[in-house]
């Protein structure tokens, strides 16, 4: 008799955070890896002045940076935000940057095609920080 807890069924798979700029893909990203079983978390590091604090909340197996251009974020949402606000992003941003294991500038890339490139490096079970796509 094993008297060891179940642990659920999706534990032993790798967790995958995801970080960037707001409008970036992130919980577009998110939705679509949770409907594939993937375990992620969201990861809110754009408004930390805390610069590890992807790695102190959620430690994930896998981190994925999703990046957009000023421009562009302006186009998906209608924020009332300034070039200087994305920059002071980008800014709290570059540790987890430097240390993603997995790069993408979503700006050109369709929904699909992101979640593509990141199930694709998922699988490959490439964890080597400095990945673009």
């Amino acid at each position: 008799m094993n008297n060891l807890p179940e642990q659920p069924a999706n534990q032993d798979k790798p967790l995958v955070g995801i970080v960037g700029v707001c409008a970036s893909g992130k919980s577009t990203l998110i939705a679509g890896l949770e409907a594939h079983g993937i375990r992620t978390r969201h990861i809110a590091q754009e408004h930390s002045y805390v610069k590890d604090m992807w790695k102190r909340i959620t430690n994930p197996d896998i981190l994925i940076f999703l990046d957009a251009s000023y421009p562009v974020t302006l186009k998906r949402r209608q924020f009332n935000w300034t070039e200087e606000d994305w920059a002071e992003q980008q800014r709290r941003l570059i540790h987890a940057r430097l240390c993603a294991n997995l790069y993408v500038n979503t700006d050109e890339l369709s929904i699909e095609q992101v979640m593509k490139i990141v199930i694709t490096f998922i699988e490959s079970d490439s964890k080597q920080p400095g990945s673009h796509a």
